[in-house]
């Protein structure tokens, strides 16, 4: 039986070849490697019949190999058979000894080590491997830039020198080391811990561990650590915002609901240049009602913002919070030479706006966004609340002075007309009724039937809803006066306006308010009487408005206040309701009415009519 040389025994690879790299044997490994047998190579240059050979490692390792004597090695991968191969040349005087061995599976677990390693080197958090003394055996870049230390001085010590490192204190150095251990003996398939710890600029920060098994040559367990102190930060800010709705919900008041919202961002979102503006809905601007003082002192006072003004404006009527990191790329600003370098503008639902600036470009990032949209929410909710209780408020005291007035009404109709039934009954009493005349009217009976129906159109008027009106149209306080003494009982040539003027109100009943005021004049005159009507809080600070000025029967001090309320039951009783339906016309309008004694005669003023404005002639 023929012997098996040994290296036909062998896994790998083999090949001998001689000083002018003839091949001189092959083993049958390497016949199936290189697809040829033996007798086809068998004193046949390599190069010769494999050229494919002569552009890779092999022609300048063999050659190394035999120049200097000395062994060899290199990795070459082999296309046909997808496959490498690990190449050793060992020399010698009669040539060289070639060995080929498989190392494809060990590339390959090189390669998706040389991956993994690559993964974990870019991911943003720290990663720890331990072996089984706990000692570190790998680290990232991340860990060296949490610890602020060289990756050097922590791999090979005990994992006590990362907790010292970290400024972690003993009882939680003691939960870490409880997780590894739980995790080392498979107690538990991870463990994950969440602890304060010191940056390396010595902040306090904190981070959150997570602890699993690993399978490789040393290591049996890796922690991975995350820095969340901005999550924990944002988590806590998060809560403290719904903490302070309640404080928002507990104030009915819009003023002091903005103070909270804007001191709240200050304080808790560290926002110093923060404002507020709401909608002063009748004259159509957003008026500034809340502000921090940074933003007083950066912008010289919060400036009101009309219609179509600034970016505040824009992102108000857009209604969608805006971020602009940089004010000086952005156009339409207010204030081309602000010192505010970017800033976030909320709207808060239709009431108005929250803005918050910073001297600094890039300064705000999506989070502050987030936090902001939560604070403007909560204050656009506890600004509907107070809206809805103020509008609750409002009509139970006008149903309560509707219930009042409407009684007093009653009051001044009964009173009318039993005075006019004592007349009557008067005169039939008297001796000499044969000769009485109708007592219900100095002149006629028509006059009377006029005052009658008067009282009656007056006491419909005062009993509507006097808090309502309808649509305020702009007009021209001149042709109203003049509609209203056309109407009225008072001589077209009685009247003197002093001053053009034009305001936005109802119509109709304006011109009610007018001639019911004018009526009133002519009733307290004993004959003729004159009314002067002029404009006032233009040249004055009080709030504009308009004046009527009559020369009738002054009316006492005393008794300009309840002149104001329907009355029947003192000696400033005056027949129908009279400035009582005159006061009620202007509140529904929001002005507000006084009674004074004026040159010669009674004067009438309306104030807080914000439309008012002068009139150029």
């Amino acid at each position: 039986m023929r012997s098996v040389p040994i290296v036909d025994r062998v896994t790998d690879a083999f090949f001998a070849l001689d000083t002018g790299f003839r091949f001189t044997y092959l083993n049958e490994r390497a016949e199936t490697l290189l697809e040829r047998s033996r007798e086809e190579l068998i004193g046949r240059v390599m190069w010769d019949e494999f050229p494919q050979t002569v552009e890779t490692q092999f022609p300048d390792g063999f050659h190394r190999a035999m120049d200097e004597q000395v062994p060899v090695s290199f990795e070459i991968y082999h296309m046909p058979l997808e496959t490498w191969f690990e190449a050793r040349a060992y020399p010698s005087p009669t040539g060289l000894s070639v060995y080929m061995r498989d190392v494809t599976e060990r590339k390959a677990q090189e390669t998706t080590l040389a991956q993994h390693a690559a993964v974990v080197e870019a991911v943003h958090d720290a990663v720890v491997t331990l072996d089984r003394n706990r000692e570190i055996v790998t680290i990232n870049g991340a860990t060296e830039s949490i610890l602020g230390a060289e990756r050097a001085a922590i791999v090979g010590e005990h994992v006590e020198t990362l907790t010292e490192l970290a400024g972690i204190d003993d009882q939680h150095a003691v939960d870490i080391g409880r997780a590894i251990t739980d995790v080392d003996v498979r107690n538990a398939d991870r463990r994950q811990l969440e602890l304060p710890y010191v940056g390396p600029d010595g902040d306090d920060r904190m981070a959150e561990f997570r602890f699993v098994p690993i399978e490789d040559n040393t290591a049996t367990v890796a922690a991975v650590i995350r820095d969340v102190t901005d999550r924990h930060e944002y988590d806590r800010v998060v809560t403290s915002l719904h903490e302070i709705t309640r404080w928002l919900l507990e104030s009915d008041d819009p003023e002091e609901i903005c103070a909270i919202s804007v001191h709240a961002g200050s304080d808790l979102l560290d926002l110093p240049i923060s404002g507020v503006w709401l909608l002063e809905e009748e004259r159509g601007y957003l008026e500034p009602v809340a502000g921090t003082a940074d933003a007083h002192d950066e912008l010289g006072g919060l400036p009101r913002f009309n219609a179509g003004e600034g970016l505040v404006w824009d992102v108000f009527e857009a209604g969608e919070i805006e971020l602009f990191d940089d004010l000086e790329s952005v156009d339409g600003l207010y204030n081309p030479e602000t010192t505010i370098g970017s800033e976030i503008i909320a709207p808060i639902g239709t009431h108005g706006v929250l803005m918050t600036g910073s001297l600094d470009p890039n300064w705000f990032d999506e989070t502050d966004v987030d936090l902001i949209s939560t604070l403007v929410e909560n204050t656009r909710a506890a600004l509907d609340r107070a809206e809805r209780e103020q509008v609750l408020r409002d009509r139970t005291t006008e149903l309560e002075r509707q219930t009042e007035r409407l009684e007093a009404v009653a009051d001044v109709l009964s009173s009318d007309l039993q005075r006019q039934l004592e007349a009557v009954a008067d005169a039939l009493e008297d001796d000499r009724a044969d000769e009485w005349e109708f007592p219900l009217a100095e002149d006629t009976v028509e006059t009377t039937l006029d005052r009658t129906e008067g009282l009656v159109d007056d006491i419909r008027e005062f009993a509507r809803n006097a808090s309502r009106v309808g649509t305020r149209s702009r007009l021209r306080l001149e042709s109203a006066i003049a509609d209203a003494v056309s109407e009225s009982r008072l001589d077209e040539a009685a009247v003197v306006v002093d001053g053009s003027a034009v305001l936005r109100a109802d119509p109709d009943r304006f011109s009610h308010l007018l001639e019911t005021a004018f009526d009133s004049a002519v009733a307290r005159a004993d004959g003729d009487v004159a009314v002067r009507i002029g404009l006032v809080g233009f040249d004055d600070d009080g709030s504009r408005g308009f004046y009527i000025l009559d020369d009738a029967a002054k009316i006492p001090p005393n008794a300009h206040d309840r002149v104001l309320d329907p009355t029947a039951d003192d000696e400033t009783a005056i027949d129908g309701l009279g400035l009582a339906l005159v006061r009620a016309i202007a509140e529904a309008h929001d002005w507000e009415c006084t009674v004074t004694n004026g040159d010669g005669g009674t004067r009438v003023e309306f104030r807080g009519v914000t439309t008012l404005e002068r009139r150029l002639e």
